[in-house]
């Protein structure tokens, strides 16, 4: 029964971080699922089209040596439960794990039918920078239902606020540079000569 790990994202643009984030995973599991989401619990500057896009872009420059990570629109929606069965559907004998960053440990116990989520999939939760993260944190899930671990992956200090408002595009890979460059994704576009301010998260 293959091990496939689910990895949405609402990535904006997603990075060098997302980058090594999906290198760990394609080493760790059967199959990858990418998508671009819309997480309800955030505003969007970008279409989902250019989020998708742009994973892609990124997963191209990834080329595991397995071919096991593939973006999977058709899993995209605002609701991971809707997409959970969605994978079932395509995948109907497989062990599914859904991947999350540190920064929505706190919001999941208020996500849709949350305990029907966990009873279907486990939970792996990947250490995001400025989100620190203790076994205790997460308990709460583990009394709701959650079979959870926190992923053991350094992910690189970037951050996609950074790159969408302050034109850090240190942290994304040319290739998504250039689609933001060519799409005019960002207001940075049409700005010369400012100043990048510290990161934050």
């Amino acid at each position: 029964m293959p091990n496939i790990a689910l990895f949405g994202t609402s990535a904006d643009p997603p990075t060098a971080g997302h980058q090594a984030i999906l290198a760990w995973l394609a080493d760790h599991f059967d199959e990858v699922a990418v998508w671009a989401s819309d997480n309800p619990f955030k505003s969007h500057q970008t279409a989902l089209m250019h989020r998708a896009a742009m994973l892609q872009l990124l997963i191209e420059d990834i080329d595991p040596p397995r071919h096991n990570l593939r973006l999977e629109p058709e899993l995209s929606h605002p609701r991971a439960l809707i997409t959970v069965q969605r994978a079932r559907e395509r995948w109907q004998a497989a062990d599914f794990t859904l991947v999350i960053g540190s920064d929505l440990v706190a919001q999941l116990p208020r996500w849709y039918r949350i305990e029907e989520l966990l009873a279907q999939v486990k939970l792996l939760v990947i250490p995001r920078p400025g989100y620190p993260l203790s076994e205790a944190d997460l308990e709460p899930l583990r009394q709701i239902g959650a079979s959870v671990t926190i992923a053991p992956i350094p992910v690189p200090d970037v951050s996609s606020t950074a790159v969408r408002e302050y034109k850090d595009t240190d942290a994304v890979i040319p290739p998504i540079e250039a689609y933001i460059h060519r799409e005019q994704l960002y207001a940075w576009q049409d700005t010369h000569g400012r100043t990048q301010p510290q990161k934050i998260y």
